[in-house]
């Protein structure tokens, strides 16, 4: 899936790493790049090189948060705004070309036991030390 991912979003210079946190962002405007990482369970540093390489691109912008000054607040720009459909469609694509021979309530299932087997992974009080 990565692969078809980035061949499709290859024309909008957006990685298959960076249109989650891309997505995410249209989704729930502003957030703060801290609440991003919880929200996709992703590392901080994985979430910050993606922030910085759709900011260079010109799709993010960050804003220092009035309520507190130590943090910066992520909203799309007008470009950013532009290409989430475009990215939306393109995911689409890749989302019915896995989804061929299997009916809506398998998929659903794996979908929701994928889920599962992410948030077991991502329990941070249950790691080993």
């Amino acid at each position: 899936m990565q692969i078809l991912i980035t061949a499709e979003l290859a024309p909008y210079r957006i990685g298959s790493g960076q249109y989650i946190f891309l997505m995410a962002i249209a989704s729930q405007q502003p957030i703060t790049q801290k609440a991003l990482s919880e929200k996709l369970l992703i590392d901080k540093t994985t979430t910050a090189k993606a922030i910085a390489k759709l900011e260079a691109e010109g799709y993010v912008r960050r804003e220092v948060d009035p309520a507190d000054n130590r943090y910066q607040l992520l909203y799309l720009t007008e470009s950013g705004r532009d290409v989430v459909p475009k990215v939306q469609e393109a995911l689409d694509r890749v989302k019915s070309r896995t989804r061929k021979g299997i009916a809506d309530e398998e998929y659903d299932l794996l979908i929701s036991s994928l889920k599962i087997v992410l948030r077991n992974l991502s329990r941070q009080d249950e790691m080993p030390k």
